[in-house]
């Protein structure tokens, strides 16, 4: 019997040649390569991911059948909250953590990578936060509106975050939100720090926690004017609506409360079930000087495509349906994955436009109008974040006073 063990030669080699695939770059246009690869994942995945395999059987495929990787069976993101689906012993995990649970909060997804599975999603998203959040710079003093790793070990979003840190975050960067709430008498004197000394920054968190804070300022009159170049990198897919706060009004409100322009504000669709981040390339392409054109990139390693929400099958690009995700980088779990995200295929990449709701298999009102961010906040820290912002036009008066008189 073939042996699928993660010290196999075949998964060792595995992780390598998509280690290799991955540092090709983003002008990698290796399709050989990626069916390829996609296939041997697949491979390992019928065979070591027993719920996936049985769902493989039923629709009759297995690896000896499928010859191109559009043809791989992309197992729905629900399978991820009933089943552990890795291809390794859960035992061997280096990580673990749940899915953002958006649709049912008590019943979310467990997900678990191995060691080389780590190394391979470092890689991948270091070299597209590298690309996309930071072509301009090596360094900045970075503001992570998410509690650390320590505080929050089962949120996939502080364990990423805790990776950026590392690989772009100058020393004296730090994380925002303890176990008491935001620390917002800090992140306001940092706000103003950055208008008086001309250095610029980057704050990076939830989209819902940029949504309470900005509204919060907004309520209390207080506007900063950070330095050119600051930017804010917000962690969303466009699964829930929450402050009324639509993806427009939400550039215009960084704009007006901290003179963070439209380009220089990058959202990224980050999944659980799903190990690549795909971000936008606004701030990318306007360096660059070209026209702003918001879309979600795919990158090399992995595929987008977007079906019909009844049949299933891919529709024309432009046309609505449902995201399906094939990413090499999730050898540790599937390498299909079909998402209830609604989207469509455009030049740059693809856009989100709402979830589709499965009681009533309708998409939601709200998605529709294009609703910002999901909820990555467990709700004892969204319910800390609201509480921390009842005061911010009082504490940022008493700061000012205190910076006056020294």
């Amino acid at each position: 019997m073939k042996d699928y063990s993660l010290e196999s030669d075949f998964v060792r080699e595995l992780d390598r040649d998509i280690l290799s695939y991955v540092e090709k770059g983003l002008e990698n246009r290796d399709e050989d390569g990626f069916n390829d690869l996609a296939l041997r994942c697949f491979e390992l995945q019928f065979n070591t991911v027993e719920p996936y395999r049985r769902f493989c059987l039923d629709k009759g495929r297995s690896p000896g059948k499928v010859e191109r990787w559009e043809d791989i069976p992309a197992v729905p993101s629900m399978a991820f909250k009933k089943f552990v689906m890795t291809s390794f012993p859960a035992e061997r995990a280096e990580q673990r953590y749940f899915t953002s649970g958006t649709t049912d909060p008590l019943n979310k997804g467990k997900i678990l990578r191995d060691p080389a599975g780590v190394t391979l999603i470092n890689a991948a998203n270091g070299l597209l936060t590298r690309e996309y959040v930071f072509p301009d710079v090596d360094r900045m003093r970075m503001f992570l509106m998410v509690p650390s790793p320590d505080i929050a070990p089962g949120m996939g979003m502080a364990v990423g975050l805790d990776v950026v840190r590392r690989m772009f975050g100058s020393p004296d960067s730090r994380y925002l939100i303890d176990r008491r709430g935001l620390d917002l008498a800090f992140l306001l004197s940092a706000l103003m720090e950055a208008e008086r000394t001309g250095e610029p920054i980057v704050i990076i968190g939830s989209t819902a926690g940029f949504v309470y804070f900005m509204n919060a300022c907004e309520r209390d009159g207080v506007r900063f004017r950070l330095p050119p170049g600051s930017r804010l990198c917000d962690g969303g897919g466009y699964l829930a609506q929450f402050g009324e706060c639509s993806r427009e009004e939400f550039y215009l409100k960084s704009a007006e409360i901290l003179q963070v322009d439209e380009h220089h504000c990058v959202n990224v669709l980050g999944m659980g079930e799903v190990s690549t981040n795909f971000f936008d390339n606004v701030l990318k392409d306007h360096l660059a000087g070209r026209p702003l054109a918001r879309a979600k990139v795919v990158p090399p390693w992995t595929r987008t495509r977007v079906v019909d929400v009844e049949t299933l099958e891919p529709v024309p690009d432009g046309d609505p349906g449902l995201l399906r995700h094939y990413d090499l980088v999730n050898r540790g779990m599937v390498v299909a994955v079909q998402t209830d995200n609604v989207g469509f295929m455009t030049p740059g990449g693809f856009e989100i436009i709402g979830r589709w709701k499965k009681t009533s298999w309708e998409l939601e009102t709200e998605a529709i109008k294009q609703a910002h961010g999901p909820r990555f906040m467990t709700p004892i820290i969204e319910f800390l974040l609201k509480r921390s912002l009842k005061k911010v036009g009082k504490l940022h008066d008493k700061i000012t006073r205190t910076n006056a008189g020294r």
